[in-house]
C-alpha cells in the first residue's frame, strides 16, 4: 500500500476520469498534492494518464454501469492508498433522438451510464469515507433546461441532480458532502462532434449571456472547490457553470444538424 500524497493526505476517485472534465479534475488534484483513483473505459486513455501523472495515480478499467466495476475502483483506492476522502462521479455519455423515434434500448443505455452510474459511485464511496468526505456528480445546464431530441440526457441530468439532494440528506449524519455540478457547453473530445456544425456552436454562444463556452479545466476548477474543505458548508446543492446560459434558451440542435446536411 502506498502512502497518500503528503501535501494533502487526501485519496481522490475520478469516474470518466482518463479525458474531457474528468481528466482535468485529475491533475487538478493531482497538482493540489491530492492522489487518485482514476476509473474509465478507455484502455488507451488510462495508459496515457498513467504516462503523465506517474505514481500520483493509480487507474482501473471502470464501466460505471456494472456495480462490480464501480466496487472495485473505490476498493482499489483503500488497498493503495488506505483511505477515500472525495468522490467525483463524471462519467457520461448522450444521445440523440426525438421521443416518437427512441431506440429504447439506446435510452435506457444513456441512463444506465448517466444515473445509474452515478448511484453506484456515490454508493460504493460513501461507504468507504469518513466524516469530511466530499462527493462531487456532474450532472449538466440539461438537468433544468430541456432540449430538442434530448430526452433520455436530461432525464438522466435532472434524476441525478434529485439523486444529489437525496444523498446529501442520507449521508450528512456521516458527515459526508454531496453537490452536483451543471456544466453548459465545455469543450471535449465527448462534444468535438459539436465543432462539426458550427451553427451549433454560434447559437450555444448567442445563448449564453457570456458569449462563450467553455474548457474543462474551468470546470475542474468548482469541482476542486466543492471537494475542498472551505466548501465544508456546502451540500445538497446544484452549481450550474454555464456562461448564464440557463437564463436564456438550449440551441436547436436537431434543426441546426439538418440544415448543415442537406
Amino acid at each position: 500500500m502506498a502512502e497518500p500524497s503528503p501535501a494533502t493526505g487526501k485519496v481522490a476517485l475520478v469516474t470518466g476520469g482518463a479525458s474531457g472534465i474528468g481528466l482535468a479534475a485529475t491533475r487538478r488534484f493531482v497538482r493540489d498534492g491530492i492522489v487518485v483513483v482514476v476509473g474509465d473505459v478507455n484502455d488507451q486513455a488510462l495508459e496515457s494518464v498513467r504516462e503523465e501523472l506517474g505514481h500520483a495515480i493509480r487507474t482501473l478499467r471502470c464501466d460505471v454501469s456494472k456495480e462490480s466495476d464501480v466496487e472495485a475502483l473505490a476498493s482499489l483506492a483503500i488497498e493503495e492508498f488506505g483511505r477515500l476522502d472525495i468522490a467525483f462521479a463524471n462519467a457520461g455519455i448522450g444521445s440523440s433522438a426525438a421521443i416518437v423515434d427512441i431506440d429504447i434500448a439506446e435510452w435506457t443505455r444513456v441512463l444506465d451510464v448517466n444515473l445509474v452510474g452515478s448511484v453506484l459511485t456515490i454508493k460504493h464511496a460513501a461507504r468507504r469515507m469518513g466524516p469530511g468526505g466530499s462527493i462531487v456528480v456532474t450532472a449538466s445546464l440539461n438537468a433544468v433546461q430541456p432540449g430538442l431530441g434530448l430526452s433520455a440526457y436530461c432525464a438522466s441530468k435532472a434524476g441525478t441532480k434529485m439523486l444529489v439532494e437525496v444523498a446529501a440528506m442520507e449521508l450528512g449524519s456521516a458527515g459526508i458532502r454531496v453537490n452536483a455540478i451543471g456544466p453548459g457547453l465545455v469543450r471535449t473530445g465527448l462534444t468535438e462532434g459539436v465543432w462539426l456544425v458550427p451553427s451549433i456552436v454560434d447559437e450555444f454562444r448567442e445563448n449564453t449571456p457570456l458569449d462563450r463556452y467553455s474548457g474543462p479545466e474551468e470546470i475542474a476548477n468548482l469541482v476542486a472547490f466543492l471537494s475542498s474543505d472551505e466548501a465544508a458548508f456546502i451540500s445538497g446543492s446544484f452549481y450550474l457553470i454555464d456562461g448564464g446560459a440557463h437564463t436564456m434558451r438550449y440551441p436547436d440542435i436537431p434543426t441546426r444538424i439538418a440544415e448543415a446536411t442537406r
